[in-house]
């Protein structure tokens, strides 16, 4: 019996090290990459990739290359981190849509990106690729520069060593970035203008938690050709406040002080 435990358990350690293979930097792999980074011979990282990818945790794209799978983001919003979040969030998140039916998101820092929490959509929303558990990069996204902004200067130096390109509008100097969080700081929101898409623009302001931090950044995406875009600032940032509020006052301290470590 004890025997037959010590195998199960290495070989659950062995999945989570391929799991763990992946990171900002690991996002998809091929098996080959998964067996150097993992330690393990090519056989079993294939036999385990398999397995994984028929529970779900990990996805397998026509390129032969795995990425995580959608399995692994549902159960992570069931961690109390994101569910209370998104719970005290959306009645928010529901007013802000109504005003325009832009696409409402809210998202956490995750790593080197932007986690999507939640966002609401409807049918004569904008097409955008932040659904939840979509993971944005912080330079080119609303909420994402919200996050970079407000976050650490280790986080700051590790995503201004490498701005991807997305398209012709983003952002890739580190100087004109680092500008650009200043003034973030100062007005008190983002905004990515075509930075990430075409056609798209995204605003976005933070919500703080325990502590007076930064917890979380509230945004909206909407057309480039919305005229008025400049008029929801305003609602972003009274949304904001209130939900701040009632994250700093809602449920124990112990939901605050789990933010602390996000940012």
């Amino acid at each position: 019996m004890e025997t037959r435990k010590s195998e199960e358990k290495s070989v659950t350690g062995r999945a989570f090290g391929v799991l763990y293979t992946f990171d900002p930097a690991h996002r998809r792999q091929s098996l080959g990459a998964i067996a150097r980074r993992s330690g393990l011979p090519l056989s079993t990282a294939h036999r385990l990739s398999s397995e994984l990818v028929t529970q779900g945790a990990l996805h397998k794209g026509p390129d032969g290359k795995y990425e995580i799978g959608s399995k692994l983001w549902r159960l992570g919003i069931l961690a109390s981190l994101h569910s209370d979040l998104r719970e005290i969030a959306l009645p928010h998140m529901e007013d802000i849509y109504q005003v325009g039916n832009d696409a409402v998101q809210i998202g956490v820092l995750d790593g080197l990106r932007c986690l999507i929490v939640e966002r609401i959509a409807g049918s004569r929303t904008l097409e955008v690729i932040s659904k939840p558990g979509a993971r944005l990069p912080l330079h080119a996204s609303g909420v994402g520069k919200v996050l970079l902004a407000h976050g650490s200067t280790d986080l700051e130096n590790a995503v201004l060593e490498s701005l991807e390109k997305f398209t012709t509008s983003t952002i890739t100097d580190p100087q004109i970035l680092r500008n650009q969080l200043q003034v973030i700081r100062v007005q008190g929101f983002a905004q990515s203008s075509e930075e990430l898409a075409l056609g798209a623009v995204s605003l976005a302001v933070p919500v703080v938690g325990f502590g007076n931090r930064v917890i979380a950044a509230l945004g909206i995406v909407t057309p480039t050709d919305n005229s008025d875009v400049k008029r929801l600032v305003p609602l972003l940032k009274i949304s904001a406040a209130a939900l701040s509020k009632k994250l700093i006052a809602s449920a124990t301290a112990d939901f605050g002080q789990g933010f602390q470590n996000v940012i």
